[in-house]
């Protein structure tokens, strides 16, 4: 029990839960430079477990992987009027090229050179759009030259004044895309094709159930034609925006002159989208469905899918039963399963046992006298439940109990998001619901930004999306729920990270 009361419990104060099952599973730490977080191991394995499936169902899709400066200038910000706005306060700026020595002990024993000041300052990169694009306008002549359709993964700066690891941190890690198309019906179908592509890794990787939908004008990205979002509910019954594809219309090709000649002769502007999923995608992860036990991380996505746990008292039990782990951990390692035997010899099994739970690993199998002797293991799933299993074509049986909780925890996700969206909401109801337990309140929208805003005010709760068609309720609201009028699309609304 000693690992798990180190947890605190979800019901107690949920914000500590979460730091402490990111600890105790050794996902990140805080570092020295405020507002940033060292990834560790555990927590990188994760991410590039899901660097490596999304960057297959972009090449999939036809996208090509760059890398473009994380510095850029100043000026290029200013291009796009509602970009430098979105942006503004948050970005870094690098103003001077070296330091000096002052012959000083301390923290005084350097200083800006003021010598090396830059002619224009540089930003740290916030977003990529306006880097890109300039060069986008290089690189495209002719309509044969799209489309464009590159991606990015790298890390990004934008200043925070309250952080949460993962969740939100002053750097964080990213893929950004970025594509240039003939037209806008080209970048519509892109924008959509990638909105899907996120709602597929969401739920068959990370066994995370999202909605999908379009974002209202004041919830947009800055500089955006329109912005599309995957939205999920976390066990906390906020809102969690897990990824979002944009629009961006023809606003950064103007503002960058990125032309091409048609087919006919004639010169128009590109059509630009942009597309992006973070490393609060790891945060997303656990609070969808850790317990007060630590992390469970879906088989998918676990650095680890199975621990062997050898049980013996004995140097001859000792032998015997690392010989059979090891000759598991061959089998289970040459099906592609990733594993791992845990034979230190100075932690007792029940130590083990709870170091590996709260660390997520899908599937525990422990191996005793009793079992070498008939032939086979216990499985514990993260999930629960712990049944014998034989020895003789283990790998087979490894596979399916890992699909198996890959499914359950989707089931177990959908089933809790469901049971706390609430549909035709009235005003009274909304204003209950985000002073109570919260969750998704769908209801009647007249598209008034200033019943956004009052509603906002009043509850703490934004329009996470106006739903695609798969996610409408079947009778939508006919009038808004703040104001009464006519309602001109349905809403979704909740508190969100």
């Amino acid at each position: 029990m000693a690992q798990a009361q180190k947890i605190t419990p979800r019901a107690q104060d949920y914000s500590a839960w979460y730091n402490d099952v990111i600890m105790q599973a050794e996902l990140a730490d805080y570092s020295p430079v405020r507002g940033c977080m060292v990834i560790r191991p555990n927590g990188y394995g994760i991410w590039e477990l899901m660097q490596r499936a999304l960057d297959d169902m972009f090449k999939a899709t036809g996208h090509q992987n760059a890398y473009f400066p994380l510095f850029i200038p100043m000026s290029f910000l200013a291009k796009e009027a509602e970009h430098v706005e979105g942006f503004a306060k948050e970005v870094a700026l690098v103003t001077h090229t070296r330091l000096k020595a002052t012959g000083k002990a301390g923290a005084g024993a350097v200083m800006v050179d003021p010598t090396s000041a830059l002619e224009e300052p540089l930003v740290v990169r916030p977003t990529s759009e306006t880097i890109i694009y300039a060069m986008f306008a290089k690189w495209i002549q002719s309509y044969r030259d799209l489309p464009l359709l590159l991606n990015q993964w790298c890390n990004v700066v934008r200043w925070e004044l309250r952080t949460r690891l993962f969740l939100r941190t002053t750097e964080f890690l990213w893929q950004e895309g970025h594509t240039a198309h003939v037209d806008e019906a080209d970048a519509e179908r892109e924008t959509r094709t990638i909105l899907g592509l996120y709602r597929r890794f969401a739920e068959e990787w990370l066994a995370m159930p999202v909605i999908t939908g379009v974002k209202t004008d004041g919830e947009k990205f800055a500089g955006a034609l329109r912005t599309y979002a995957i939205e999920a509910l976390m066990q906390d019954n906020k809102a969690l925006q897990a990824g979002t594809s944009h629009n961006l219309g023809q606003n950064f090709a103007k503002a960058f002159n990125v032309q091409y000649q048609t087919a006919a002769g004639g010169l128009e502007h590109v059509w630009n989208t942009s597309w992006g999923v973070t490393t609060r995608l790891i945060g997303a992860l656990i609070m969808t469905h850790s317990d007060d036990n630590g992390l469970i991380c879906p088989p998918r996505l676990a650095p680890l899918q199975v621990v062997i746990v050898p049980i013996w008292k004995t140097d001859e039990e000792k032998k015997a039963v690392l010989e059979v782990g090891e000759g598991v951990k061959g089998d289970l390692a040459r099906a592609g399963i990733r594993v791992q035997l845990d034979a230190r010899d100075t932690v007792k099994p029940g130590a083990k046992y709870f170091e590996w739970e709260a660390r997520g690993v899908p599937l525990r199998l422990e191996i005793g006298p009793r079992d070498v002797a008939q032939g086979q293991a216990m499985a514990a799933r993260r999930t629960g439940g712990k049944t014998p299993v034989k020895l003789d074509a283990l790998a087979a049986t490894v596979s399916t109990a890992l699909a198996e909780i890959q499914a359950l925890l989707l089931a177990r996700a959908t089933e809790r998001r469901d049971q706390h969206s609430v549909r035709g909401v009235t005003k009274e109801q909304l204003l209950a619901l985000m002073k109570g337990d919260g969750g998704f309140a769908y209801g009647g929208y007249c598209g008034s930004a200033e019943c956004e805003a009052q509603i906002k005010e009043q509850t703490g709760a934004t329009v996470r999306v106006l739903p695609d068609p798969e996610f409408r309720s079947k009778e939508p609201s006919k009038t808004c729920v703040w104001c009464a009028k006519p309602s001109v699309a349905e809403a979704v609304w909740a508190q969100a990270y």
